[in-house]
């Protein structure tokens, strides 16, 4: 028998059956949980990339100043700049 892993979690043959047997009966569609699709939303609507390039010093200051603020990406990170610099809130 070859070892089943969800998550990194061992799984059973039998825990496999239940789900299938549950599975084949059906799902009320109403009770499942609604799934969230795509990345979260960044404001009002719908967010649009915008690429732009860096040089090696502006992106390390950039990185350090996000770190000390406590903000997760470069992203966020420059996202709060335009809002900052446009004055939008």
């Amino acid at each position: 028998m070859s070892e089943h892993l969800l998550r990194g979690e061992s799984v059973t043959d039998e825990q496999i059956q239940a789900w299938a047997d549950e599975a084949e009966a059906g799902y009320d569609l109403a009770s499942l949980p609604k799934a969230r699709r795509g990345r979260p939303p960044v404001g009002d609507g719908p967010g649009v990339v915008v690429p732009v390039r860096l040089d090696a010093a502006t992106l390390a200051a950039l990185t350090a100043r996000a770190e000390a603020e406590g903000i997760q990406n470069r992203s966020e990170a420059i996202r709060a700049a335009v809002k900052a610099w446009v004055d939008v809130a």
